[in-house]
């Protein structure tokens, strides 16, 4: 089912750190069962921790929200022109409603202007993952192991802050 659904997506702030929290622990706990490991980083982080992250020059996390509801996130790690997206959130019961695709392209705007590529990484079994990146314009670059998980990274190439059409 994919109606999507309409958001308001803006920057999250310190005064919204723990609904975020909330928000991605409620979201990666598939991911947790998937993989049979409740420790992976999403899942783990500390409150403390996610408002350091937030304060940081070099990310930008935004928000999507329902109404008063914050329902979806995006983190994204920026070093020189490479943006890192990590910790894409959907609340349980609003996944599949196109709030994850509107994140995903939201956060271009925010990216900086001399950014040429963007990179996500999700487990290697996170078929539903994968697919949503791949509709979104990111192709598969290469597998990495790292513990007991391995990671599929995909990229987007960006030019001159525009996405690139190969089409």
């Amino acid at each position: 089912m994919s109606d999507d659904l309409d958001v308001r997506i803006d920057r999250i702030d310190h005064d919204h750190a723990g609904e975020l929290l909330t928000v991605r622990r409620a979201a990666f706990v598939a991911e947790a069962q998937l993989y049979n490991d409740p420790h992976i980083p999403a899942l783990t982080q500390t409150l403390e921790e996610l408002e350091e992250d937030l304060a940081s020059d070099d990310v930008v996390t935004l928000g999507a929200w329902h109404g008063p509801r914050l329902v979806g996130s995006i983190r994204v790690g920026i070093e020189g022109q490479k943006a890192t997206i990590g910790r894409l959130a959907v609340v349980p019961d609003m996944q599949s409603r196109g709030i994850g695709t509107q994140l995903l392209f939201a956060v271009l705007a925010y990216l900086p202007d001399n950014t040429t590529e963007v990179w996500v990484f999700t487990g290697q079994n996170s078929k539903h993952n994968i697919e949503l990146y791949n509709k979104a314009g990111y192709e598969h670059q290469f597998d990495d192991v790292s513990g007991d998980l391995t990671y599929a990274y995909l990229r987007k190439i960006l030019e001159a802050g525009n996405i690139v059409d190969d089409a």
